[in-house]
Parts: C-alpha cells; structure tokens; sequence
C-alpha cells in the first residue's frame, strides 16, 4: 500500500485560506484521521488528495508518483490516482440493488461476469451483508447502507481509501458497532485509510495517527495517546479530551526545584519532569485531565472540594467541583455518586499534569499539590 506525502499544501478561495502550508506523511497502512472543528480544513484537505479539488500551491506524492505539484505544473485527474473516495452521504444509486451498487464500477472498467460475480461475493461476505445482496437501499438500514458503500468503494482494490464523515448519520450505538467493523476491515485489507472527523472519541478509538487542525493550520500530527498525554499547545489539550481538561491559570511566585504558582485553586506546587525556564510573575497554565483528580488517600497535598454536580453512568461518575474560585472537571470511577453540596477532598497524583508557557506551548509534564 502507498505511503502519501503533502508538501506545503495551500489552499485558498479568494482572500480566504481553508488550508495553510499544510505538510504531512502517511505511512503505508496508515490509519490517519483529519480532525478539528468545523470549518478547519479537513475535507478540503481530503478532497486534495483525491484530486477533487486542486491545491493554490505545494505538492502531493502518492507511493513515489507526484499526483500534484504546483511547481511543476501536474495535476493528475482522480480516476487515475488509484483512490476510493466514500462521501457522507453514501450515494448509493437507489434503483440498484445492493449486488449491483457493488458491481457498478467494475462493470464500468469492463471486468468479466464471472470475476465481477467473485469480488462483489467476497465483499459481501467481508462486511458480512450477504443476505442484501437483492434488496434496494430504501430496504436496509443505514448502517447496512454504511457497508454497501464501504464495499462498493473497495471493488477496485483501491490503494488508499478516503473517508468524509461516513458515520455521521449513524445513531450512537450504530456508530459504535460501525468503528469496530472499520478497524476490522483496516486490519484485514492493509489498506491506508485517510478519515475525516469532527469527533474526537472517533479519532482516537480509529486512528493509528491523528492530524488535527484549526483554522487550516496543522496542530499536532501524532499517535492518538501522545496528542491526549502530551498535547503540543493549548488548543490541542482544550480540543481532545471528554469531558475537558481544567486549564488553570496561574502566576509564577518562586523557581527552585520545583515550581511555586499562584491561582484559582490555591498556591500549587508543580514540580516538572524535566527542566524548564521561566521568570518570576511570568503567567503559565496548569492542564489538569478530571481522571486526575481522584478521592484523597495519604493526606498529602489534599484539595478541598464543594461538590457542584454529580452524574453517574454506571461505568463513572462525572463531576463538577468547586475548588477555591475555580470550577473544575473530575471523572470517579466505580459505582460511586455525590449529593450537591457535599464537600470532600481530593488529591492528584499524576505525574502526566501539564504546564504551558505565556503562548500556550507546552513546556513539561510533572507531578502537582497543593502548597
């Protein structure tokens, strides 16, 4: 499978820049998700590399064949790009049945009968919906319409599948069961998979990397748990995380060891894992993930808390606390809940907490308490 390379990717409408100076390498058999809030860049990013819309400037290579380049004047037409493009809405054609949606394009590129019929039998059986081969689309639920378009996409072995939002018309549980098959279907094809998303839950259960973007610009391009456990900036830690992560901030009173803050919660020490240089008075911000925040054991370094709202699900209870001035996320795990109002206290024994610099770049993860 094709390793796809974006180099310095621009893409503007007018005065606008939907994508800026864009530059990132998907590995062979890479599952990478483009995510970021609305109006990002992630779909025209996709449609680039598709060959659906074409880049102001820079360069796409798809396993060593430059399919764009602004330089050199290319542009290589998307039949020729040897990619499938699975849309949103699915567009299965309606008066087709689910056995000749699949076998559409091949038919188009004048296969024979009899390996038309082998191929559209083996997807069928791979996304496990033999049984619907005779019916019409408006006769099968959208899930199972989910995995016609999936098969059809991938009649023609492409080398690198694109996703736009598939899921997003799929109820909650559909769309649990429908990123499990995706996973399984990524695992047993080899192929590369490029997926848009504005979900983060499905970008970190999906992806082997993540490439997420504001404002057209590229934030962090890494593995799903480095982007949660070590977020590039601000934005990043703020965008991954449910419930979100507290950002606290803080002014720096001393710089020894460890580090004397004052702010909402109280004067916190934050001692970092590696050395760090900042000033005196300087202005920083403490990220807290709520699972860091658990029921207080040792005594040591104790937070106390007013319990401001309490909702169980069974698996965890997520809260909202009030601590000091500041209102703050926790997640307690277990069957545990609290009456509004109750206080209690809490300690934080990560040593993963993180600490950013006055421009919201991270500067060091390390362990805190409460001074």
């Amino acid at each position: 499978m094709p390793k796809i390379e974006l180099k310095n990717i621009t893409k503007k409408f007018g005065d606008f820049t939907a994508v800026d100076n864009l530059s990132i390498t998907i590995e062979d058999g890479d599952f990478v998700t483009l995510l970021g809030p609305s109006g990002c860049g992630k779909t025209t990013t996709l449609r680039q590399i598709a060959g659906l819309e074409t880049p102001t400037s820079g360069e796409i290579i798809i396993d060593g064949k430059i399919v764009f380049s602004s330089e050199k004047m290319i542009d290589v037409s998307p039949s020729k790009r040897d990619v499938g493009f699975l849309f949103q809405n699915y567009a299965l054609w309606p008066h087709m049945t689910v056995y000749q949606n699949i076998a559409f394009g091949l038919e188009n590129l004048k296969w024979n009968k009899a390996d038309i019929d082998k191929r559209v039998k083996e997807l069928l059986a791979l996304l496990k919906i033999e049984e619907f081969e005779a019916r019409y689309p408006a006769e099968i639920s959208g899930g199972q319409q989910q995995r016609v378009a999936i098969a059809r996409t991938l009649a023609t072995n492409p080398r690198v599948l694109l996703m736009d939002e598939p899921l997003s018309n799929l109820d909650a549980k559909l769309r649990m069961e429908m990123r499990t098959e995706l996973k399984r279907l990524h695992r047993e094809t080899g192929a590369t998979f490029v997926y848009v998303t504005h979900d983060q839950l499905e970008a970190m259960t999906l992806a082997t990397k993540i490439c997420l973007l504001n404002n057209g610009l590229l934030q962090q391009y890494a593995p799903p748990l480095e982007v949660y456990s070590q977020p590039h900036n601000l934005f990043v830690a703020d965008f991954v995380g449910s419930p979100q992560i507290n950002l606290i901030h803080c002014s720096v009173v001393s710089i020894d060891d460890s580090i004397v803050l004052d702010s909402g919660i109280g004067r916190i020490q934050f001692a970092p894992r590696s050395p760090i240089e900042l000033t005196k008075g300087s202005c920083v911000t403490v990220g807290i993930r709520p699972e860091y925040f658990t029921e207080a054991e040792n005594g040591d370094g104790i937070f106390n808390a007013e319990v401001v709202s309490s909702l169980p699900s069974g698996m965890e209870t997520t809260m909202k606390l009030k601590i000091g001035k500041e209102m703050v996320n926790s997640v307690h795990f277990g069957l545990v809940d609290y009456p509004v109002g109750e206080k209690i206290e809490i300690e934080d024994r990560s040593d993963k907490n993180l600490l950013f610099d006055t421009d919201g770049n991270l500067l060091s993860l390390g362990r805190i308490k409460i001074v």
